[in-house]
């Protein structure tokens, strides 16, 4: 049995914390042609209807599988809008605006044959700057007549993705990633200067060299640039066995260090002091076969990031929706260690529920009352209350945490009761990882294998009512009970009590407890036409008046 570490909270009513919460901001995804899969809209349809993001972000927009850039056989530039048009349309019934990332190159319109992934991903400069440039404003003038100009520029843009690797921008070549960034942004602002243009979108760890250098050539330059990216990954380098990857979750207080560091120099310069960031992609790791995603742990500490990311950032967008991904090659499993909030068969993973968890703290309008390393409590204008806890650990501690917590009320104890609702995500209650390895790791599962699986990727639910505590000033206290690894969300409202004429709850459950009370024998309950009980005695097959 784990060691309980208890944990006293007092909620001050009138004291704010900072919480910015932008947790459905943006969701990422794997490359843009995998939209057109079954697989992709169902998995992407179930994460809006119980999270709903505003925004989506993915690689690939470029990419031959697209297919907008064509050639005549003259060598002249044309485009084919049909499979955008597919992708785009998907997107924006299910209320998503596109987060455009410009990547990667047309292979005919590509200076090299570098590649990326198991796809192909073209990562070279192009041969013509023109030629891209034409592409660019090509596909924004598009997409402005077919979903109006003032709907289109309110969609980011983004130039390319990570050229500070060498994978990704052949070379990690600074000055031509700049070239192609002043191009990109001349052309689009041309177009129309309302477009919201931002980059380098480089990972982590290189802002000294990456996005000072950048800064500096906005400025010498005069490029207005609109935002900044960058990635945001926290585990160390991973240690491969057959086709998995395993890491070490980084502390994650070095790693909100390396995002102020961020802030700091961005805001180091006047004319770019406050500029938005947008954290285009973040997880715990950043390879696409590590087992951490599908677990309870990932879920706990990606909901500590969650409380923390909006402290220096616009928003922070995490990859990916699902596992419909393929950057190295078809999965062979549903749980592969894929980045998703879901598994292939559209089976929830835990950390879907922490981005669920914090949505709920989004749906009305309140203020934070609470905030710490283990929780974040928000307050309603109609008096209820919402939170999170998370007991996260970068390695097995065996300690699972009570939060104590007092919170004030404005009901006395004459009047009615609160609803206290609890959701509980952890190894116990949410885990189809688990279920998975007791079915026998089946790589392709059944239907009725899938269908389990689903059901025990829900959280568990407990409701009770409560009634406030008047001395010395009215309140509720109550537990959070979170397991290592668990997050439990809960909510503490004002829930009057309606009964129906001559129902009494308290009755049903006196009879019930009198007929727990008549023994071991008694296994059945029926009703005579009048309504009176009647027990089953299977020792003397006789029917008693109860």
């Amino acid at each position: 049995m784990n060691e309980v570490i208890q944990k006293t909270i007092q909620i001050e009513e009138n004291k704010e914390y900072v919480f910015r919460n932008q947790v459905d901001f943006c969701i990422g995804t794997g490359r843009m042609g995998l939209a057109l899969t079954k697989e992709y809209q169902e998995q992407l349809s179930l994460v809006q209807k119980e999270i709903g993001f505003s925004h989506i972000r993915g690689h690939g927009l470029f990419c031959d599988d697209i297919g907008i850039y064509q050639e005549t056989p003259e060598g002249e530039s044309e485009y084919n809008f049909t499979y955008l048009d597919r992708v785009m349309d998907s997107y924006i019934s299910l209320g998503l605006r596109p987060f455009l990332e410009l990547g990667f190159m047309p292979q005919k319109m590509a200076s090299g044959t570098q590649t990326i992934f198991y796809w192909k991903g073209n990562t070279t400069p192009p041969a013509s700057y023109k030629k891209w440039t034409d592409m660019v404003t090509a596909l924004l003038s598009h997409l402005c007549e077919r979903y109006t100009t003032d709907e289109v520029v309110t969609w980011p843009i983004e130039v390319w993705n990570e050229p500070n690797l060498p994978g990704f921008w052949e070379n990690a070549d600074m000055p031509e990633y700049f070239k192609l960034f002043h191009t990109t942004f001349d052309a689009i602002k041309k177009l129309d200067n309302r477009f919201l243009v931002g980059g380098p979108a480089v990972c982590g760890g290189t802002d000294e060299v990456w996005i000072r250098s950048f800064m500096e050539y906005c400025e010498t330059n005069d490029l207005a640039v609109d935002f900044v990216t960058r990635h945001h990954y926290t585990s160390e380098p991973p240690k491969t066995q057959g086709h998995y990857s395993y890491i070490e979750l980084m502390d994650p207080e070095d790693g909100f260090a390396n995002l102020h560091t961020t802030r700091e120099i961005i805001d180091s310069f006047p004319r770019f002091k406050g500029l938005p960031i947008h954290i285009t992609e973040f997880n715990t790791s950043y390879v696409p076969n590590c087992p951490i995603h599908d677990t309870n742990q990932n879920a706990a500490y990606i909901a500590h990031q969650l409380s923390r990311l909006g402290d220096d950032n616009e928003s922070y967008s995490y990859w990916t929706f699902g596992d419909v991904f393929e950057e190295f090659g078809v999965p062979f499993t549903p749980f592969h260690g894929g980045f998703g909030l879901v598994a292939n068969g559209c089976i929830p993973k835990p950390t879907f529920w922490t981005f669920a968890f914090f949505k709920k703290l989004k749906e009305k309008k309140g203020i934070c009352v609470y905030k710490d390393e283990a929780c974040v409590v928000m307050k309603y204008e109609d008096g209820s209350y919402r939170g999170i806890g998370w007991n996260a650990t970068r390695n097995r501690s065996g300690k699972d945490l009570c939060l104590n917590l007092t919170i004030p009320t404005t009901q006395s104890a004459s009047t009615d009761a609160y609803l206290f609702l609890t959701q509980t995500v952890d190894e116990e209650n949410c885990n189809p990882l688990k279920v998975w390895h007791d079915l026998g790791e089946p790589a392709n599962p059944t239907k009725d294998q899938i269908d389990l699986l689903k059901q025990t990727a829900r959280p568990q639910i407990h409701t009770e009512r409560m009634v406030p505590v008047s001395m010395p000033e009215s309140h509720i206290s109550i537990e959070l009970n979170i397991k290592e690894n668990g997050v439990v969300y809960f909510s503490l409202e004002p829930k009057p009590l309606h009964p129906d004429r001559g129902y009494s709850y308290e009755l049903v459950m006196q009879y019930e407890k009198k007929i727990r009370q008549k023994g071991k024998n008694t296994v059945k309950i029926a009703y005579c036409p009048k309504k009176t009980p009647l027990l089953y005695n299977e020792q003397c097959k006789k029917q008693q008046r109860s």
